[in-house]
């Protein structure tokens, strides 16, 4: 095998983001810019010469093309076996149990999860470690430094990859094994799930269900799951082909984005469920016949209902939630007498919990949750454990959330997203807020009395690493949180979110509409970050 070094320039904007770096398709079709950062992976890795790499995408727009490119660097670096998902199609959680089943040294995973796709939108690549997770900071980190130094990138002269034929290839002592992108990953679910029971429920009308794959990348998985094996009838998955640029929509699987699906559940004639996935396969949202459960109760239902589950019977050792996310779940923990951590958002701080058995099921409010099975937030996984729910508990969805609010109490919650914030505006904002965290405590608004006001950091209990800056908290004496953090998921200027929590134990307020129960947070927290009066905007982006 020929294998050329080609010189290059460093690109100053590199830096991976929560999940990986996520820029313009334009951006990357810059001049060596995918190359850059693929070989700077190459070089933050140690002894892998010899071993196997997993390869996928979510088949947006710049998929095939990127496939073709990372191919010839990692041959000429000396991986010795790719395992590429049929046509470079990959979901992240198929990807992350591809690389645990095959002991892969880790993986690259091409997406820009429920950013939108098509030439001119979002393109995105992370490399994946060999748990199956995302790549942790100290990683991030050297790979950052290695793109803002690189001279030169390695190359195979070899002829592009038939992608679209299972199978093995060899090339000059090169692998590359071909893979149905859905069958390892199903029989995992089966593996997981009670499919008899579901197959029994489906088949006799107690569960009637759609599913919006929103041409995005789960659409195979759920045709071949729900439809053929679990026998859903044709049709159940809606928007099931995957397309570049995901039909012109955005594959954020929530009820602004997922209008078709939330016309269908808020309509007379209702499924008893719905749910959605996004661009990558890893989000999902959750909807019953007349209401949308939010991922936040959905973590902590799952958590106190874990043992109605086959895989999870025995019980669970512990759960963790991202920081924003509500406090929903730590009630179940106390009351199961189980630990709960609060980690930074970001799926590559559950690994380490997970790995080392601390915990069982974990969850970020921004539509993401999963378990041990994998080291990625899964989608389907979710899905399919609330159909196992609702066909084992012989209830609904709006009776299981009911009576879990009776039980635990309602932390009501909601998030509000202003999108592309000019980045000076949205730093500006964060500075205003920190200038203020020092004289907060004790001061009284209303009924709400400030019990701290901070900087999220976090320590991870496995490694003791710390991660600094990971939102900005202002916490009230009742439990009443508001939170502020600039996401890394976006490609165009900053997103700011806000997220508003309080606790209601009273059942006779756990109908309450949530902006309605929580409209005295969210006109403190403009008072405190004054998004509207320096951005000039009236309402958020996007309010879930």
């Amino acid at each position: 095998m020929k294998i050329e070094s080609l010189s290059t320039t460093p690109y100053t904007d590199q830096k991976p983001g929560t999940s990986g770096l996520r820029k313009k398709v334009t951006v990357f079709q810059q001049s060596n810019y995918l190359e850059n950062f693929v070989q700077s992976i190459f070089n933050s890795l140690n002894d892998f010469q010899g071993s196997s790499l997993v390869l996928g995408g979510d088949g947006r727009y710049f998929n095939r093309e990127a496939i073709q490119i990372i191919i010839k660097i990692a041959a000429a670096n000396g991986f010795k076996e790719l395992i590429i998902g049929q046509g470079g199609l990959l979901s992240t959680p198929a990807a992350s149990h591809l690389i645990r089943i095959n002991k892969a040294f880790g993986g690259i995973i091409l997406s820009a999860s429920h950013n939108p796709g098509g030439p001119d939108e979002d393109f995105g690549i992370k490399y994946n470690v060999s748990n199956g997770g995302p790549a942790p900071e100290k990683f991030t980190d050297a790979l950052y430094e290695n793109t803002t130094t690189i001279t030169e990138y390695k190359k195979a002269d070899i002829a592009n990859v038939d992608l679209d034929n299972i199978g093995q290839q060899q090339i000059d002592g090169l692998v590359i094994t071909i893979v149905d992108p859905v069958s390892d990953y199903a029989d995992l679910m089966a593996s997981i799930f009670d499919f008899d029971l579901l197959k029994s429920s489906i088949s006799s009308g107690y569960i009637s269900l759609c599913f919006d794959a929103m041409h995005a990348i789960t659409g195979p998985y759920a045709k071949r799951i729900l439809e053929d094996i679990l026998g859903a009838p044709a049709g159940t998955v809606i928007n099931g082909i995957p397309l570049e640029d995901f039909g012109g929509g955005h594959p954020d699987p929530n009820m602004a984005h997922a209008k078709e699906l939330t016309e269908r559940m808020f309509s007379d004639n209702a499924p008893t469920f719905g749910a959605a996935s996004d661009g990558d396969g890893d989000r999902n949202m959750v909807m019953g016949a007349n209401i949308f459960v939010t991922p936040s109760d959905s973590l902590a239902i799952m958590a106190a209902n874990a043992k109605n589950i086959p895989a999870y019977s025995a019980g669970i050792s512990g759960v963790a939630r991202s920081m924003p996310t509500s406090q929903a779940v730590d009630r179940v923990a106390k009351k199961l007498r189980i630990p709960c951590f609060e980690t930074p958002t970001g799926w590559k701080y559950f690994g380490n919990l997970l790995d080392d058995g601390q915990i069982t099921l974990c969850g970020e409010e921004s539509f993401g949750s999963g378990s041990n099975h994998v080291r990625e937030k899964d989608g389907l996984w979710a899905v399919l454990f609330w159909l196992n729910l609702i066909a084992k508990k012989r209830q609904t969805v709006e009776e299981i959330v009911s009576n879990h609010w009776q039980t635990f109490g309602r932390d009501i919650y909601c998030r509000h997203d202003y999108e592309a914030v000019d980045m000076e505006i949205a730093n500006g904002i964060v500075d205003h807020l920190r200038d203020q965290l020092p004289g907060l405590q004790g001061q009284s608004f209303g009924n709400y009395t400030v019990q701290y006001a901070d900087e999220f950091s976090y320590t991870d209990p496995v490694d003791n690493s710390v991660s600094s800056n990971q939102g900005i908290r202002i916490g009230f004496e009742d439990g009443s949180r508001i939170i502020y953090r600039l996401s890394g998921t976006g490609t165009v200027g900053a997103t700011l979110r806000i997220y508003l929590e309080k606790f209601e134990e009273d059942s006779a307020k756990h109908n309450q509409d949530a902006q309605d129960a929580l409209s005295f947070l969210i006109n403190l927290a403009e008072q405190f970050c004054e998004v509207k009066k320096r951005t000039g905007r009236t309402e958020p982006t996007v309010i879930t």
